[in-house]
């Protein structure tokens, strides 16, 4: 559980960040995908980029997460064998 929390609670204090940061700069109504511009809302648009960002966010943190675990955590499975 903790290190879910780890996860999550970062990258979605990042994910807010980086959404205000691109939604300053571009208009939800001005985006095109794949050559044709996005129908939606502007707060569906302003859903779907928060949740993109928190996805990136939290495969960051989650590999920093694996990253950072110990050679006993490691070698704990090749114990039990």
């Amino acid at each position: 559980m903790l290190k879910c929390l780890q996860v999550l609670w970062p990258s979605f204090m990042v994910a807010a960040l980086a959404e205000i940061g691109f939604f300053m700069v571009i208009d939800p109504q001005e985006l095109f995908l794949f050559g044709e511009p996005v129908r939606y809302s502007p707060l569906a648009t302003y859903s779907i980029g928060f949740l993109g960002f928190w996805l990136i966010c939290a495969a960051s943190s989650v590999t920093t997460v694996f990253l950072q675990r110990s050679a006993a955590e490691l070698n704990h499975h090749s114990e039990q064998l």
